[in-house]
């Protein structure tokens, strides 16, 4: 099935899934070796059972790797987004390993909403750059609160080190000019994306309520690793370093 012929099946969930996954690999070639290298950590630390909080879930991305490689986790996201969600529970309807809850990461009392107290771990990727310092700061803090002595955090993001320009911008031209020539290919970008989830007879509401929300984007930071590291050890957790990393993101992880 081609993205455009999502349009003529409606609530096919699992099509939704893979348009996502096809859009957000345009951005990010390496995307499964960052949730590869993520799955590794969290079995070497926590086992292969664990109870997952997936931070920004969008439509479950991790959790749909997190329960393919580990069946007996469980895993809760955790999103406002209505359409990423809609998506999210239609695909996964009917697993009792997973439940979702509609939360505003910038609200300080959503962890009141989780149905666990405590989580092996938590974990979220290209998701918190849409936060500024400051409540990014402050979320860090309620994550270290929800994740269980002995547990980790892990965030694949963009971080960027303003101290290499040249480097980065090099890196930028080259990344850009191969999405330009993927989009010619007839890859779907963000916006083409969003245009095609509105004209759907089940996603066209929860998306007009994702556009009251957010805009077209939220304008968040993207600092550099140090930064994240810092914060997370002010925050609570006793060893914090990077585990992957490509030319602009990181994955990075905390263990408490």
């Amino acid at each position: 099935m081609t993205d455009a012929d999502i349009t003529t099946a409606t609530a096919d969930w699992q099509a939704w899934q893979q348009s996502w996954d096809r859009q957000q690999e345009w951005y990010l070639p390496d995307r499964e070796e960052r949730f590869r290298i993520m799955l590794d950590m969290l079995e070497a630390l926590v086992g292969t059972a664990p109870r997952v909080l997936d931070l920004a879930c969008g439509t479950g991305s991790i959790t749909a790797r997190l329960l393919a490689r580990f069946p007996d986790a469980t895993s809760t996201g955790v999103d406002l987004d209505p359409a990423l969600l809609a998506i999210a529970r239609g695909t996964f309807a009917g697993d009792e390993r997973v439940g979702f809850v509609t939360a505003d990461l910038k609200d300080p009392d959503w962890p009141a909403q989780l149905p666990y107290d405590a989580y092996d771990a938590v974990l979220t990727a290209t998701a918190l750059h849409w936060l500024h310092r400051e409540p990014l700061a402050d979320l860090y803090g309620q994550v270290a609160g929800v994740v269980r002595d002995g547990g980790v955090f892990m965030n694949a993001d963009h971080m960027i080190d303003e101290t290499t320009p040249r480097i980065n911008a090099a890196e930028q031209a080259q990344r850009h000019a191969r999405m330009e020539q993927a989009k010619r290919d007839g890859v779907l970008d963000w916006s083409q994306w969003w245009q095609l989830a509105a004209k759907d007879p089940v996603l066209a509401e929860p998306t007009a309520r994702r556009y009251e929300i957010y805009g077209d984007h939220a304008d968040g930071d993207m600092p550099p690793v140090a930064w994240h590291a810092r914060v997370l050890r002010e925050k609570g957790f006793a060893e914090v370093r990077p585990v992957w990393c490509s030319p602009s993101d990181t994955l990075l992880l905390a263990l408490k």
